[in-house]
């Protein structure tokens, strides 16, 4: 039996390019192109959804088996809606190197752990709570910092756990991680959409959303990582999209706009195009971009061997965005200046640049240091706590009650 399912329709206008007509016309036709993507979904993965709430708890262990083990390995055929999600991932596009995938996401694991998860995922979650939408979605509590903890972590085990080598083959830990990113994404739009304002231009966590967060861990990450004078090179940039893309097809994002991007001016032409298309940030966001800046320096100071103190993180931390994001960004979302006594940003960016050098000065050194970084304590078994559980957690924590909205 198989739960009733009603895609949504994308349309062809949207509030959100009306008075663009300050902007250039080319910029302006491209919104107006992009526009559909504003109410478009994820239908194979909110239709999963939908099963989900509609069969219970076995339906969920089902899924998990069937993502692990794949379509060939199961017993008996899974439902209607995780057969086809299934058969979309499992169908790996002409374009993907086989042994790339092997290979994992070389830049990536080019960098220290701790510089990862200081300024790629502190960047990227920063870059996506920017948006009030998607920032209003995780603040739907009166205790934001537990909920951006849990999310700062989720996002760093997920990202590392898709960057290793061998993460995104079938069945891999960052493959079937990426997979319930993906349905984690259905199941807030499904939540949201039963109190979902529709005034509020587009669908909450749809295509662009989705995009947003996509540059966050590409664009965003590197610049933030370019920041401390952990710089690539135009080769490393093409890797870097090339592997990036496969992860997008994983999300469900819409190949218009990931498969163009193959470099760092490809994306920030994205991502220009998306700000057209995104408000601009207001207190909801810079309290979630607050919360993640202290929750990062709160964590690194935690950690095993830190040699700096919470403060002084969180003046780097700042300093780190206000560089990759720009000032006029930083002021919106009220990223303090640090004074210049306590800016470390000279002397680290000098010294990383040095490190980088001779990491990256012949093959053999730029393979020892992956492997370096590979040693380093890795992520748990599990991916994200979050995902893993779906509906059945998302209705303990909102006290029992389940989506009555049909899955886009």
């Amino acid at each position: 039996m198989t739960a009733n399912h009603t895609p949504h329709t994308p349309h062809t206008t949207s509030e959100r390019v009306i008075g663009l007509a300050a902007v250039d016309r080319q910029t302006t036709l491209k919104a107006h192109r992009m526009a559909p993507l504003l109410t478009a979904g994820d239908p194979l993965a909110d239709a999963v959804i939908a099963e989900l709430d509609f069969h219970g708890p076995k339906a969920l262990k089902g899924l998990d088996t069937a993502l692990r083990k794949g379509l060939a390995g199961l017993d008996e055929r899974p439902s209607n809606a995780v057969t086809a999600l299934l058969k979309d991932v499992e169908t790996t596009p002409s374009w993907v190197d086989p042994l790339m995938l092997h290979r994992g996401d070389v830049v990536s694991l080019s960098v220290p752990p701790m510089w990862f998860g200081l300024c790629a995922i502190t960047g990227a979650l920063a870059h996506t709570y920017a948006s009030p939408a998607t920032a209003r979605m995780l603040l739907r509590t009166d205790r934001p910092t537990p909920a951006v903890t849990g999310r700062l972590a989720e996002a760093g085990v997920w990202a590392r756990q898709t960057i290793r080598p061998g993460g995104l083959l079938r069945g891999g830990p960052g493959y079937v991680a990426t997979v319930k990113a993906r349905l984690r994404h259905a199941r807030l739009r499904a939540t949201a959409l039963a109190d979902w304002d529709s005034g509020v231009p587009g669908l909450p966590i749809g295509q662009l959303d989705m995009a947003r967060t996509w540059l966050g861990f590409t664009l965003i990450a590197h610049h933030a990582l370019a920041a401390v004078g952990i710089d690539i090179t135009d080769e490393e940039e093409h890797r870097l999209y090339q592997y990036w893309a496969y992860v997008g097809h994983l999300l469900g994002l819409d190949e218009s706009l990931y498969k163009p991007v193959v470099d760092h001016a490809g994306a920030r032409r994205l991502q220009d195009l998306l700000d057209t298309m995104t408000p601009a940030p207001d207190d909801t966001s810079r309290t979630a971009v607050a919360a993640v800046i202290d929750a990062q320096a709160h964590a690194t100071a935690q950690a095993q061997a830190a040699v700096l103190s919470e403060e002084q993180l969180r003046d780097l931390i700042h300093c780190v965005l206000r560089r990759s994001f720009g000032n006029t960004a930083a002021e919106r979302l009220a990223i303090p200046v640090v004074p210049a006594v306590a800016d470390l940003m000279p002397l680290i960016s000098t010294l990383n640049r040095q490190a980088r050098h001779w990491q990256t000065y012949s093959p053999a050194s730029a393979e020892s240091a992956r492997r370096q970084a590979l040693q380093e304590p890795g992520p748990g078994p599990e991916p994200i706590a979050a995902v893993l559980p779906l509906g059945v957690a998302f209705q303990h924590r909102a006290g029992g009650r389940r989506s009555g909205t049909p899955a886009a």
